[in-house]
């Protein structure tokens, strides 16, 4: 229990960045959305860039993140030179990349349709780049568990964002001004990617300190060992990436419609709220995997694993009935004319939890340096993915995309869990998470029936009160309120 309490708090400080770090992330949705109209398809590029973004990031860390938790916490490996040795490699290969780009940057902007608008291709190259060697850094605070220096620097990234966002879209335009001309020709797109650059480029300032660790220098025999152990993480990260951004990438190619762009524009809109599940997934991995990778030792140790899943999946459904029960209000986030699609918010919360039961699942073969087997899962799921995709992006749109998600991740983490309970068995909880599986859907029904049938008030108190419900299960069956960090204290069992 002390170990479940000890990543309970650190989960709390970066889940609190991150919690904040969205919603600040939300207030720009709102600005993207009220000042770009949907029927011109500019938001739709934003979802369209941003998804190769998030794929390039994947490649361009090929792995290393959870390379550098398995080898520095490693018996007989230095921690210093498995640091210094992956900061190196990864500043290499990011530096090529941006070569690569920019020697071939017309090709490449004709490939990814955008050949009269090259800037936003090589903005995103510079910025991935830049984030793909930051995220070392931001790895080593985690190891050192410093999590307040590594929320700090996210949600300073984010304020700064925020700021000039709202300067660029908002501030300016509504002064009247034109400083050197940068509304000639209205308010641009490409300004999100140039903002986003200069602020990811700024925060490379603040980790002065953690670039000390060049000077450990570089290992070639041990990044040989290392690549061979996150080649196949590499493989399962790109499948992973793609089960979440495939849909936006390919998008455009597959609707047959004229109003690509704007129909991706919608769909990229309104995931935005369904993200608050990626949040919580997101915070819960920054604690999890330093503390799955420094506990394996403790003879309890699976124990925990079973319990950390368990009430992984309590509160992920918890979150998920809060989204649904003051869906009137999450839909205020988004401009009116992209609200026709908050029909795929459920499936794709439903999509963010089963990513991350598979998060939870992939340990046995990280801990057994059985990496290839999370390629070989994730890569069939990518295949489910792709293939829902092309079939029905035709015939329902951008529905299409969100049960892609449910059943990529779904087939994953089946594949995951089957084989993983002979290679490394794990006694989860399952009529435990059964009872509150099916508690949250019969909850999700009630809830879309008094949304559908009620006023906003109205279903909103109605939903409150489901809420509380599945609060109170809770309570009764796993989480007396004594047993809570920080104010457990102040409730004395009786």
């Amino acid at each position: 229990m002390a170990n479940l309490k000890s990543l309970a708090k650190d989960t709390a400080i970066y889940g609190l960045s991150s919690i904040i770090g969205r919603f600040l992330n939300y207030l720009l949705v709102p600005i993207y959305t009220r000042v770009i109209d949907a029927s011109s398809g500019g938001y739709g590029v934003v979802t369209n860039i941003y998804a190769y973004t998030a794929l390039l990031l994947v490649v361009l860390t090929y792995g290393m993140e959870t390379t550098f938790f398995r080898y520095a916490n490693k018996e007989g490996e230095n921690p210093n030179k498995v640091y210094s040795t992956i900061l190196t490699s990864v500043l290499t290969t990011s530096a090529l990349f941006i070569a690569l780009v920019v020697g071939f940057l017309k090709p490449i902007s004709s490939v990814m349709g955008y050949p009269d608008h090259p800037e936003y291709i090589w903005t995103m190259a510079l910025t991935v780049a830049i984030d793909a060697f930051q995220c070392i850094p931001y790895s080593y605070l985690r190891y050192k568990k410093r999590p307040i220096k590594f929320a700090a620097l996210k949600l300073g990234n984010i304020f700064l964002t925020l700021f000039l966002t709202l300067t660029y879209f908002v501030f300016i335009p509504k002064l009247g001004l034109n400083p050197f001309g940068i509304y000639n020709n209205g308010i641009q797109v490409g300004w999100v990617f140039y903002i986003n650059l200069f602020c990811s480029a700024f925060m490379t300032l603040f980790f002065v300190k953690e670039l000390e660790g060049f000077k450990h220098g570089f290992d070639w025999s041990l990044m040989k060992r290392m690549l061979s152990y996150s080649w196949p993480i590499l493989v399962l990260g790109i499948a992973g990436i793609l089960n979440q951004t495939a849909s936006q990438i390919i998008f455009p190619y597959v609707y047959k419609g004229e109003d690509g762009t704007t129909q991706l524009g919608i769909y990229g809109a309104c995931i935005k709220i369904a993200m608050i599940m990626a949040m919580i997934t997101q915070a819960f991995r920054y604690a999890y995997e330093p503390f799955v990778f420094g506990s394996t030792s403790d003879k309890d140790s699976k124990e925990t694993y079973a319990k950390a899943m368990k009430y992984f999946i309590i509160f992920t459904l918890l979150a998920f009935l809060c989204v649904i029960g003051y869906m009137n209000l999450f839909g205020r986030i988004i401009g009116e004319d992209y609200r026709v699609g908050l029909k795929v918010v459920p499936i794709v919360m439903a999509a963010e939890i089963l990513m991350g039961v598979y998060f939870n699942l992939s340990f046995w073969y990280k801990l057994t340096d059985q990496t290839l087997w999370g390629a070989v899962f994730s890569g069939i799921g990518c295949l489910v993915l792709l293939a829902i995709n092309f079939f029905f992006i035709p015939k329902i749109g951008y529905m299409a995309c969100a049960w892609a998600g449910v059943g990529g991740y779904g087939t994953a983490t089946l594949l995951s869990y089957f084989v993983g309970q002979k290679k490394y068995r794990i006694d989860y909880p399952l009529m435990d998470i059964l009872i509150y599986v099916a508690a949250a859907a019969v909850l999700y029904a009630g809830m879309a029936y008094s949304n559908a049938s009620f006023g906003k008030w109205a279903a909103m108190g109605v939903n409150t009160i489901l809420i509380l419900a599945f609060c109170a299960l809770i309570a009764w069956r796993d989480l007396p309120l004594s047993s809570l960090p920080v104010i457990g204290k102040y409730f004395k069992k009786v």
